[in-house]
């Protein structure tokens, strides 16, 4: 397992996340157990979930019960104000069973919180990573421009959450690489594009060629956990077939 600093973040994560938000649909809590853990005793030590997924993120907390100090755990939220923000945070806690969040993630179409704004998230944030409730702040968001402000904005964010994949082109790699140069921690959301791309070896391959990306994989099955454990530890190999191969994938979605 590789792993990488995110950013300029204070952590040091493994290049495969496990993506939990989907953890509920996995079945019981055994089953989400055993996933949790085969992806834990294969040296993947991050952790993403969303407090928009609740049940899921209580099951993570959960499942994690013995190895928490050993690993990061990143959630969101999506609060419009500093009373929601303090709330969520405080009901994360609760249910990943922890005392910090190592990545507190703001959700956002539109808003970009800042020091002293009206709405008072971002002052927010900053008073709970002061109390050493949260460690580190990201945005998490699926519109281009919010990212390309957010990543002008980097000083005060250490990562940003945006979809990435094979499927998506210039504009997306335009953001990676945009957040490489001014070293802001960049997680790929969407590695398969909510299923569209089903060759895992191929979408593993793609986002293996960007070093500072991070892609959480959204783990539903022991059969789709043991494929990306398995090319984490064999990268495929980029030659000309495999270039043949993504132009080709390519082409046919776009």
């Amino acid at each position: 397992m590789d792993y990488i600093a995110l950013g300029r973040s204070n952590l040091m994560v493994s290049r495969t996340a496990f993506g939990a938000m989907s953890l509920k649909d996995v079945g019981d809590e055994e089953s989400a157990a055993i996933l949790v853990r085969q992806a834990y005793e294969a040296g993947v030590n991050f952790f993403d979930t969303s407090h928009s997924a609740p049940e899921s993120e209580k099951l993570l907390g959960d499942c994690l019960h013995g190895i928490r100090q050993d690993v990061i755990l990143a959630t969101k939220s999506s609060a419009l104000n500093a009373r929601q923000l303090a709330r969520d945070l405080e009901e994360s806690l609760d249910a990943l069973h922890t005392d910090y969040i190592d990545l507190f993630q703001y959700e956002t179409e539109s808003l970009i919180p800042s020091p002293d704004g009206a709405d008072g998230i971002y002052d927010e944030l900053e008073k709970f990573r002061s109390a050493g409730k949260i460690l580190n702040i990201g945005l998490t968001t699926q519109t281009e421009a919010v990212a390309s402000r957010m990543i002008a904005e980097s000083s005060l964010f250490e990562t940003l959450q945006y979809p990435f994949n094979l499927l998506l082109g210039d504009t997306a790699s335009g953001i990676v690489k945009n957040c490489e140069e001014r070293d802001v921690g960049f997680i790929a959301m969407k590695p398969l594009f909510s299923g569209l791309v089903q060759n895992i070896s191929l979408a593993f391959g793609f986002l293996y060629q960007f070093e500072n990306v991070v892609p959480v994989w959204g783990v539903r099955t022991s059969s789709e956990l043991q494929q990306i454990l398995y090319f984490a530890s064999h990268p495929p190999v980029i030659d000309d077939n495999f270039k043949a191969e993504l132009k080709r994938l390519s082409d046919f979605f776009n």
